[in-house]
Protein backbone atom coordinates (compact mmCIF):
# COMPACT_ATOMS: atom_id res chain seq x y z
CA UNK A 1 0.00 0.00 0.00
CA UNK A 2 1.47 3.23 -0.64
CA UNK A 3 2.20 5.56 2.30
CA UNK A 4 -0.71 6.30 4.66
CA UNK A 5 0.59 8.73 7.12
CA UNK A 6 -0.84 12.53 6.61
CA UNK A 7 0.98 14.65 4.54
CA UNK A 8 0.69 18.73 3.34
CA UNK A 9 2.20 18.28 0.39
CA UNK A 10 0.76 19.66 -2.55
CA UNK A 11 -1.23 16.96 -4.16
CA UNK A 12 -1.36 17.29 -8.13
CA UNK A 13 -3.92 15.72 -10.17
CA UNK A 14 -3.54 12.23 -11.77
CA UNK A 15 -5.11 13.61 -14.94
CA UNK A 16 -4.36 17.06 -15.46
CA UNK A 17 -1.73 18.08 -13.16
CA UNK A 18 -3.08 20.43 -11.31
CA UNK A 19 -3.37 21.62 -7.77
CA UNK A 20 -5.94 19.27 -5.73
CA UNK A 21 -7.89 20.39 -2.98
CA UNK A 22 -8.89 17.74 0.21
CA UNK A 23 -12.03 16.26 0.77
CA UNK A 24 -10.89 14.87 3.82
CA UNK A 25 -10.03 11.35 5.19
CA UNK A 26 -11.81 7.77 5.54
CA UNK A 27 -10.77 4.74 7.00
CA UNK A 28 -10.97 1.61 4.70
CA UNK A 29 -13.69 -1.11 5.72
CA UNK A 30 -11.14 -3.87 5.69
CA UNK A 31 -7.71 -2.85 7.15
CA UNK A 32 -8.58 0.37 8.75
CA UNK A 33 -6.12 2.49 7.48
CA UNK A 34 -6.82 6.07 6.28
CA UNK A 35 -7.02 6.94 2.69
CA UNK A 36 -6.97 10.98 1.91
CA UNK A 37 -9.18 11.91 -0.57
CA UNK A 38 -8.60 15.01 -3.32
CA UNK A 39 -10.80 16.85 -5.33
CA UNK A 40 -9.40 19.01 -8.76
CA UNK A 41 -10.68 22.08 -9.62
CA UNK A 42 -9.94 22.16 -13.03
CA UNK A 43 -11.43 18.62 -14.34
CA UNK A 44 -13.25 17.83 -11.14
CA UNK A 45 -11.49 14.55 -10.95
CA UNK A 46 -11.97 13.02 -7.51
CA UNK A 47 -9.65 10.34 -6.18
CA UNK A 48 -7.62 8.61 -3.62
CA UNK A 49 -4.22 9.66 -3.60
CA UNK A 50 -3.04 6.88 -1.77
CA UNK A 51 -4.64 3.77 -2.97
CA UNK A 52 -4.13 0.59 -2.23
CA UNK A 53 -2.38 -1.55 -4.77
CA UNK A 54 -1.98 -4.92 -3.56
CA UNK A 55 -4.42 -6.06 -5.90
CA UNK A 56 -4.53 -9.88 -4.73
CA UNK A 57 -5.49 -8.82 -1.37
CA UNK A 58 -8.08 -6.67 -2.50
CA UNK A 59 -9.79 -8.77 -4.96
CA UNK A 60 -9.51 -12.26 -3.37
CA UNK A 61 -11.93 -14.67 -2.43
CA UNK A 62 -13.22 -12.91 0.32
CA UNK A 63 -14.25 -9.44 -1.57
CA UNK A 64 -16.14 -11.61 -4.35
CA UNK A 65 -18.06 -13.25 -1.48
CA UNK A 66 -19.05 -10.11 0.03
CA UNK A 67 -16.37 -10.21 2.95
CA UNK A 68 -14.42 -7.93 1.46
CA UNK A 69 -13.84 -4.16 1.40
CA UNK A 70 -16.85 -3.47 -0.43
CA UNK A 71 -20.33 -5.19 1.72
CA UNK A 72 -22.53 -5.07 -1.17
CA UNK A 73 -21.33 -7.81 -3.71
CA UNK A 74 -21.56 -11.09 -3.27
CA UNK A 75 -20.85 -12.87 -6.63
CA UNK A 76 -20.80 -16.12 -6.00
CA UNK A 77 -24.88 -16.58 -5.25
CA UNK A 78 -25.31 -14.60 -8.71
CA UNK A 79 -23.00 -17.96 -10.33
CA UNK A 80 -25.25 -20.24 -8.67
CA UNK A 81 -28.61 -18.46 -9.05
CA UNK A 82 -28.61 -15.98 -12.32
CA UNK A 83 -32.21 -16.09 -13.09
CA UNK A 84 -33.07 -15.50 -9.80
CA UNK A 85 -30.30 -12.95 -8.43
CA UNK A 86 -31.62 -9.16 -8.60
CA UNK A 87 -28.44 -8.65 -11.07
CA UNK A 88 -30.63 -9.54 -13.33
CA UNK A 89 -32.38 -6.30 -13.59
CA UNK A 90 -28.85 -4.80 -14.27
CA UNK A 91 -28.16 -7.20 -16.94
CA UNK A 92 -31.68 -6.32 -18.67
CA UNK A 93 -31.31 -2.44 -17.70
CA UNK A 94 -27.70 -2.57 -19.40
CA UNK A 95 -29.31 -4.76 -22.58
CA UNK A 96 -31.98 -2.38 -22.96
CA UNK A 97 -29.99 0.83 -23.39
CA UNK A 98 -27.57 -0.93 -25.74
CA UNK A 99 -30.50 -1.66 -27.76
CA UNK A 100 -31.93 1.98 -27.32
CA UNK A 101 -28.39 3.02 -29.20
CA UNK A 102 -27.27 0.69 -31.46
CA UNK A 103 -28.19 -2.61 -33.23
CA UNK A 104 -27.37 -5.92 -31.70
CA UNK A 105 -27.74 -9.46 -33.47
CA UNK A 106 -25.85 -12.53 -33.94
CA UNK A 107 -22.46 -11.30 -35.56
CA UNK A 108 -22.39 -8.17 -32.92
CA UNK A 109 -19.38 -8.64 -30.91
CA UNK A 110 -19.60 -7.55 -27.77
CA UNK A 111 -16.73 -7.29 -24.76
CA UNK A 112 -17.78 -6.60 -21.33
CA UNK A 113 -14.73 -5.31 -19.48
CA UNK A 114 -14.38 -6.26 -15.76
CA UNK A 115 -17.50 -8.92 -16.56
CA UNK A 116 -16.89 -9.53 -13.03
CA UNK A 117 -19.03 -13.32 -12.59
CA UNK A 118 -19.80 -13.23 -16.17
CA UNK A 119 -23.51 -12.36 -15.31
CA UNK A 120 -23.81 -9.84 -18.49
CA UNK A 121 -22.13 -11.99 -20.57
CA UNK A 122 -24.25 -15.31 -20.03
CA UNK A 123 -27.51 -13.33 -19.79
CA UNK A 124 -26.99 -11.35 -23.18
CA UNK A 125 -25.84 -14.13 -24.83
CA UNK A 126 -28.93 -15.95 -23.67
CA UNK A 127 -31.14 -13.17 -24.92
CA UNK A 128 -29.88 -11.74 -28.41
CA UNK A 129 -27.28 -14.27 -29.41
CA UNK A 130 -24.59 -11.86 -30.17
CA UNK A 131 -20.91 -12.71 -29.94
CA UNK A 132 -19.74 -11.93 -26.19
CA UNK A 133 -16.65 -11.84 -24.45
CA UNK A 134 -15.53 -11.33 -20.79
CA UNK A 135 -12.54 -9.77 -19.62
CA UNK A 136 -11.98 -10.02 -15.78
CA UNK A 137 -8.64 -10.63 -13.75
CA UNK A 138 -8.60 -11.34 -9.74
CA UNK A 139 -9.89 -14.59 -7.67
CA UNK A 140 -13.22 -14.57 -9.86
CA UNK A 141 -12.04 -15.50 -12.75
CA UNK A 142 -10.87 -18.76 -11.87
CA UNK A 143 -14.02 -19.05 -10.11
CA UNK A 144 -16.17 -18.82 -13.73
CA UNK A 145 -13.92 -21.20 -15.75
CA UNK A 146 -16.29 -23.62 -16.17
CA UNK A 147 -18.70 -22.02 -16.89
CA UNK A 148 -19.65 -20.97 -20.55
CA UNK A 149 -18.20 -17.57 -20.84
CA UNK A 150 -15.33 -16.62 -23.72
CA UNK A 151 -12.97 -15.00 -20.99
CA UNK A 152 -10.03 -13.08 -22.29
CA UNK A 153 -6.92 -12.36 -20.61
CA UNK A 154 -4.20 -9.50 -21.49
CA UNK A 155 -2.24 -11.12 -24.17
CA UNK A 156 -5.57 -11.45 -25.64
CA UNK A 157 -6.70 -7.79 -25.76
CA UNK A 158 -3.16 -7.29 -27.15
CA UNK A 159 -3.94 -9.08 -30.32
CA UNK A 160 -7.90 -8.17 -30.47
CA UNK A 161 -7.64 -3.82 -31.94
CA UNK A 162 -10.96 -2.80 -33.87
CA UNK A 163 -11.98 -5.96 -32.57
CA UNK A 164 -15.49 -5.30 -30.87
CA UNK A 165 -19.05 -3.60 -32.07
CA UNK A 166 -19.89 -3.16 -28.15
CA UNK A 167 -17.71 -2.54 -24.70
CA UNK A 168 -19.73 -2.45 -21.53
CA UNK A 169 -17.98 -1.39 -18.29
CA UNK A 170 -19.88 -1.58 -15.62
CA UNK A 171 -19.23 0.16 -12.60
CA UNK A 172 -16.04 -0.88 -13.39
CA UNK A 173 -14.12 2.70 -13.85
CA UNK A 174 -13.97 3.68 -10.01
CA UNK A 175 -12.11 0.89 -9.01
CA UNK A 176 -9.22 1.81 -11.83
CA UNK A 177 -6.16 3.61 -10.99
CA UNK A 178 -4.99 4.79 -14.82
CA UNK A 179 -8.19 5.58 -16.34
CA UNK A 180 -6.10 7.26 -19.08
CA UNK A 181 -4.60 4.16 -20.12
CA UNK A 182 -7.40 1.97 -19.52
CA UNK A 183 -9.49 4.22 -22.37
CA UNK A 184 -6.70 3.80 -24.81
CA UNK A 185 -6.73 0.70 -25.12
CA UNK A 186 -11.01 0.30 -24.77
CA UNK A 187 -10.55 2.76 -27.94
CA UNK A 188 -7.76 0.48 -29.32
CA UNK A 189 -10.20 -2.46 -29.26
CA UNK A 190 -13.14 -0.80 -30.12
CA UNK A 191 -14.23 -1.13 -34.23
CA UNK A 192 -14.52 2.33 -36.15
CA UNK A 193 -18.33 3.74 -34.87
CA UNK A 194 -18.32 1.26 -32.22
CA UNK A 195 -20.52 2.17 -28.74
CA UNK A 196 -18.59 2.20 -25.37
CA UNK A 197 -21.12 2.55 -22.35
CA UNK A 198 -19.90 2.73 -19.21
CA UNK A 199 -21.59 3.17 -15.66
CA UNK A 200 -20.10 4.29 -12.65
CA UNK A 201 -20.85 7.28 -9.91
CA UNK A 202 -21.71 10.61 -10.01
CA UNK A 203 -19.36 12.33 -7.46
CA UNK A 204 -21.07 16.01 -8.26
CA UNK A 205 -24.27 15.63 -6.03
CA UNK A 206 -22.15 14.49 -3.45
CA UNK A 207 -19.55 17.07 -2.75
CA UNK A 208 -21.51 18.88 0.24
CA UNK A 209 -21.41 15.10 2.27
CA UNK A 210 -18.46 13.15 0.20
CA UNK A 211 -16.80 11.06 2.91
CA UNK A 212 -20.69 9.93 3.75
CA UNK A 213 -21.58 8.72 0.41
CA UNK A 214 -22.11 5.39 0.65
CA UNK A 215 -20.00 5.10 -2.68
CA UNK A 216 -16.91 6.04 -1.32
CA UNK A 217 -15.08 2.61 -0.07
CA UNK A 218 -11.90 3.87 -0.36
CA UNK A 219 -9.98 0.51 -0.14
CA UNK A 220 -11.80 -0.76 -3.68
CA UNK A 221 -13.46 2.62 -5.13
CA UNK A 222 -10.04 4.87 -6.08
CA UNK A 223 -11.71 7.16 -8.88
CA UNK A 224 -14.92 9.28 -8.92
CA UNK A 225 -15.81 11.20 -12.16
CA UNK A 226 -17.82 14.15 -12.60
CA UNK A 227 -19.42 13.74 -16.09
CA UNK A 228 -17.40 16.59 -17.42
CA UNK A 229 -14.13 14.65 -16.16
CA UNK A 230 -15.52 11.66 -17.66
CA UNK A 231 -16.13 13.65 -20.90
CA UNK A 232 -12.92 15.06 -21.04
CA UNK A 233 -11.19 11.83 -20.71
CA UNK A 234 -13.18 10.18 -23.54
CA UNK A 235 -12.38 12.85 -25.94
CA UNK A 236 -8.78 12.32 -25.00
CA UNK A 237 -8.93 9.13 -26.07
CA UNK A 238 -10.74 9.81 -29.06
CA UNK A 239 -13.99 8.99 -28.93
CA UNK A 240 -16.78 10.60 -29.80
CA UNK A 241 -18.91 11.74 -26.82
CA UNK A 242 -22.59 12.10 -26.44
CA UNK A 243 -25.08 12.93 -23.36
CA UNK A 244 -28.51 10.61 -23.80
CA UNK A 245 -30.00 11.14 -20.06
CA UNK A 246 -32.58 8.57 -18.94
CA UNK A 247 -32.54 5.62 -21.41
CA UNK A 248 -34.86 3.27 -21.35
CA UNK A 249 -33.04 0.81 -19.66
CA UNK A 250 -31.56 2.77 -16.83
CA UNK A 251 -35.20 2.03 -14.91
CA UNK A 252 -33.47 -1.39 -14.22
CA UNK A 253 -30.08 -0.32 -13.42
CA UNK A 254 -31.07 2.11 -10.53
CA UNK A 255 -33.40 -0.49 -9.28
CA UNK A 256 -30.78 -3.38 -9.04
CA UNK A 257 -28.75 -0.32 -7.33
CA UNK A 258 -31.63 0.28 -4.76
CA UNK A 259 -32.33 -3.65 -3.76
CA UNK A 260 -28.22 -4.25 -3.44
CA UNK A 261 -28.16 -1.46 -0.73
CA UNK A 262 -31.14 -3.37 1.02
CA UNK A 263 -28.51 -5.99 1.39
CA UNK A 264 -30.98 -8.17 -1.44
CA UNK A 265 -29.86 -11.31 -2.91
CA UNK A 266 -32.60 -13.15 -4.69
CA UNK A 267 -36.13 -11.26 -6.35
CA UNK A 268 -39.05 -11.41 -4.44
CA UNK A 269 -42.56 -10.91 -5.02
CA UNK A 270 -43.11 -7.34 -2.70
CA UNK A 271 -40.04 -5.51 -4.79
CA UNK A 272 -42.13 -6.90 -8.22
CA UNK A 273 -44.97 -4.57 -7.21
CA UNK A 274 -43.68 -1.51 -6.76
CA UNK A 275 -43.69 1.78 -9.15
CA UNK A 276 -40.25 1.19 -10.31
CA UNK A 277 -40.08 3.72 -13.21
CA UNK A 278 -41.15 6.22 -10.37
CA UNK A 279 -39.08 5.50 -8.41
CA UNK A 280 -35.70 5.19 -10.41
CA UNK A 281 -36.67 8.58 -11.79
CA UNK A 282 -37.14 10.65 -8.22
CA UNK A 283 -33.62 8.86 -7.45
CA UNK A 284 -31.76 9.93 -10.47
CA UNK A 285 -33.20 13.28 -9.92
CA UNK A 286 -31.01 13.47 -6.79
CA UNK A 287 -28.05 11.14 -7.57
CA UNK A 288 -27.57 12.29 -11.09
CA UNK A 289 -26.52 8.63 -12.16
CA UNK A 290 -27.58 9.19 -16.14
CA UNK A 291 -25.61 12.45 -16.39
CA UNK A 292 -22.75 10.24 -17.68
CA UNK A 293 -21.57 10.45 -21.26
CA UNK A 294 -21.85 7.43 -23.87
CA UNK A 295 -18.70 7.44 -26.29
CA UNK A 296 -18.27 6.07 -30.04
CA UNK A 297 -15.63 5.02 -31.69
Amino acid sequence: MGDNTTTVDTVKCKLCGSVTEPLGTKCGRLTGRPFHLHRCPECFFCFVANPWTDYASIYNEDYYHGRGADPWVDYTYEIEHPKRSIHVYEWQGVLDNIHALTGVGSKTRWLDFGCGNGGLVRYCKRHVGAQMFGFEEGWIRSAISHLDIPLLSQADLSSCAASFDIITAIEVFEHIEDPVGTLALLRKLLKPGGLLFLTTGNPQPQLGRFLDWEYVYPEVHISYYAPQTMDRLLKAAGFRTEFRGYLPGFTGVIRYKVLKRLRMKKQALWEKGLPWPLICRMIDQRMEITRQPIAWG
